[in-house]
Parts: C-alpha cells; structure tokens; sequence
C-alpha cells in the first residue's frame, strides 16, 4: 500500500503541492483528477524520489521511503511510468522490458518477461523490432512492461492516454484496470476524466496544489467540485 500524507513540494518560491495526502491499495485504482497545474505530476514525482518534498511523508507498505533516491524506491516495490511514455526508440522491444527488469535476478526478469509478453502480446509479436517503429499505443503498453519488469506492488501512472487516438484510449486503460485487477496498486493521473471515473475505485480530485475531493469513484462522478477540479481553475472562482 501507498501512502502520501501532508506532502508539500516547492520549486524555487512557488508551492506546487500544498498538503496532499493520498493512497493506493491493492487491486485498486486511485485516480488523481484536476487540471493543468494542479499539482499532480509533483506529487507523482515527488513520491518516486524525483523531487524532494519541502514536507510531508511518503510511506509504502509501513515503509518510509520519503526523498529516498528513485532507483531505491524502485527496489522497495513502486515504480512511476512517467508522461510521455520515455521509451528508448532505438532499442529493441525487449531491450527495453529487460531494462526495466534491472532490479531482478536472470530467472525472474526471465518469467516476469514471459509474464509481460502474455499480457500484451502485441509486444512479442514485434520482440526484435525498434521501439521507436511502434505506435503511440503500443509504445504506452512497452512502458507499462518496462515498469512491470520489476515486479512492482504499486505502479504510479503520469497520464497514459494523452496523444493516443481515441480507439487506443480505451485499450490503454483497460490495461489499466488489468494491472490493478491482477493485485497491484494504481495510483493514476489521467486527463480523460470520464474514462478514468469508469475504470477507478478512488477519487482525489486536486486544485491549485490542494486537494478537493477524496473519495470514492461513485461520488466523485456526482461531485460538483470534483467536475470543477477538471474543468479548471477559473470554474472555482464563484
């Protein structure tokens, strides 16, 4: 389980997160709600080691990983796939999933392979290939591999769909709930709200660095501030 409680992040002056707590169980999905600027990128980057938090406390499965550096927190069970998805183009597909295996042994990076390839069999099928000649949507289900590799009890999710076509959206978050329904914990940042609200079991809906709404899916999808959060800051100023 992922815990985030009262965390604050700065950069330079500017307070990008102001006392966001937030959780993810698992089996689970959290998705985390708001809009351009809301905070919610800090506070995935902030929970994977990538930025130090001004405040606040980070703790997976009772463990406190605040600050701890990236490549720690990775070996602790978390891993974030980052926006944009950050393949490495002129490696192979499976250069790629074995890279991010890098914190198993020969046999298990081995089986969670096998384990990868039969999840997303589009990623077998073009093993030996270049992954910069894949799709959007197939280069979004090689990051989700890539993080996979490590056996993670808690992936963090920047964003999946953004500039995939409306046909892969639905793909790539069934992929989604697929890893959360395999036992993982998902704590999801995703700017399509309604596809987000049908596949999540949590809502924290985020503004101007702050936390809105927390809750469940269920309320959130009736939750006047929750809609505000996403449609932007000016819809607040009322």
């Amino acid at each position: 389980m992922l815990q985030i409680d009262d965390l604050h992040v700065r950069y330079a002056t500017a307070e990008a997160v102001r006392g966001v707590s937030a959780s993810a169980t698992p089996g689970r999905i959290t998705l985390v709600l708001g809009a351009n600027g809301a905070g919610k990128s800090s506070t995935l980057r902030a929970a994977a080691g990538l930025v130090t938090p001004h405040a606040g406390r980070v703790t997976l499965e009772g463990r406190d990983v605040t600050g701890l550096a990236p490549h720690k927190i990775v070996r602790h069970g978390m891993v974030l796939v980052p926006e944009g998805r950050r393949v490495f183009a002129p490696l192979s597909v499976e250069e790629n999933l074995v890279l991010g295996g890098y914190t198993a042994t020969r046999e298990k990076s081995a089986e969670v392979l096998a384990q990868v390839y039969e999840m997303f069999p589009i990623l077998g099928q073009r093993r030996a290939g270049a992954a910069g000649l894949l799709s959007g949507g197939e280069q979004q289900m090689l990051a989700f591999g890539r993080a996979l590799m490590s056996s993670p009890r808690v992936i963090m999710l920047d964003e999946p769909s953004m500039g995939l076509a409306p046909t892969m959206v639905e793909s790539v978050l069934g992929a989604v709930r697929g890893m959360a329904d395999a036992g993982i914990a998902v704590l999801l940042v995703e700017q399509n709200a309604e596809m987000g609200l049908e596949i999540a079991d949590e809502v924290v809906a985020m503004a101007r660095g702050e936390v809105v709404f927390s809750g469940p899916a269920e309320q959130a999808r009736s939750n006047a501030s929750v809609l505000l959060a996403f449609l932007g800051e000016a819809a607040l100023v009322e």
